[in-house]
């Protein structure tokens, strides 16, 4: 599989470094969508705190790539899905840190959650 950062160079404006505007996927021999996931322990309990929901949340993530032997090295898509505008650069930095870096193409948009304590949903895309 190969995946290949598209960005136009002119005619758009420039991504900043921790996202792309597209993602390229040639070869791709199986697709795993992974609806919105919350930051909600193994009980169903949100975190305490939105660094800790962040924390759960890609641990999450990390167990349901898992399950389909994918890792978040697979990841080619990330939409976040926040309480506040203020959550937004800390979800930013958990992103980059759980990617180790890797730009991916990403949206992050500003909605009610379901439930009050739920601070931030972010469902991805994998691809291999």
């Amino acid at each position: 599989m190969e995946i290949t950062a598209r960005e136009p160079g002119r005619g758009v404006y420039a991504a900043t470094g921790d996202y792309v505007h597209a993602v390229e996927v040639r070869g791709a021999e199986r697709l795993v969508f992974v609806a919105g996931t919350m930051g909600l322990d193994d009980r169903g309990r949100p975190g305490g705190s939105l660094e800790d929901q962040l924390g759960l949340i890609w641990a999450n993530i990390r167990a349901i790539l898992a399950s389909a032997d994918m890792t978040v090295d697979n990841i080619v898509r990330v939409t976040s899905y926040l309480r506040d505008p203020g959550y937004a650069e800390a979800n930013a930095a958990a992103r980059v840190a759980a990617l180790k870096g890797r730009a991916v193409a990403t949206t992050a948009i500003v909605a009610r959650t379901l439930v009050d304590d739920w601070l931030v949903e972010v469902e991805v895309i994998a691809a291999g």
